[in-house]
């Protein structure tokens, strides 16, 4: 009777021991799950930044495609404190197109088309910031004092959705430079630049000519009704 209530007892005793042991098992996944919730937090970020893209797509509907073509998305135009779902593009996820327009005239332009290439919406601010030529060491290019205000806004990009600015180029016909290309980066909030990318220069006369220019600020419309 003693033996066997002392396999009871041993018995007893490894089970009470596998109970503890699952039980901690539980307690190391329910501490794993807190991975989990940060990865739901993840997601709720996702589902945020879809949304703000539905809702950037869905305010340009009503507004016409400002020249856009092929279904392509402008963007709109926001105040800071209301960018919070987007972010900051990024040069590396933007496409930009350069167009020589009006050469040899007065007003001669290049006419500069930024689309967001990314899969969630980006917002950029202020004016680009270019340098012509190969001339990477270069000032940066002014800030056109002829341009309409409302730099500091956030222009909110979904994807596929086009800004638009403009390098205006003065060309006195003596002692001028002459490119096919620039280096452009895009300006933080704070005026800081990123990383410059280099752009070609195209249409019927794709090399320009400038003693002075400046840029304008980033637009929802082609600058200049091009």
């Amino acid at each position: 009777m003693t033996t066997r209530n002392a396999r009871r007892t041993a018995r007893t005793a490894r089970t009470a021991a596998l109970a503890a042991a699952t039980a901690a098992l539980a307690l190391g996944l329910t501490a794993c799950g807190g991975a989990d919730g940060g990865s739901k937090a993840a997601g709720d970020d996702h589902t945020a930044g879809t949304s703000a893209s539905r809702s950037a797509s869905g305010a340009d509907s009503g507004s016409g495609d400002s020249g856009l073509k092929d279904g392509a998305r402008s963007a709109t135009v926001s105040n800071k404190g209301t960018t919070a779902a987007a972010r900051q593009c990024r040069g590396d996820e933007m496409l930009v197109a350069a167009v020589h327009r009006f050469a040899g005239q007065q007003g001669d332009h290049l006419l500069l088309t930024a689309s967001n290439e990314g899969s969630t919406p980006c917002w950029v601010t202020s004016y680009p910031a270019v340098k012509l030529g190969g001339d990477v060491d270069a000032a940066a290019l002014p800030h056109s004092k002829k341009d309409n205000p409302g730099g500091d806004k956030h222009l909110t990009l979904a994807p596929g959705g086009k800004v638009y600015s403009a390098v205006n180029l003065f060309d006195y016909g003596s002692k001028h430079h002459t490119a096919r290309s620039f280096a452009i980066a895009l300006r933080g909030a704070d005026g800081r630049t990123g990383p410059f990318y280099s752009v070609d220069a195209k249409g019927a006369k794709p090399q320009f000519a400038w003693n002075e220019a400046d840029v304008l600020n980033w637009n929802t419309e082609k600058p200049y009704d091009f």
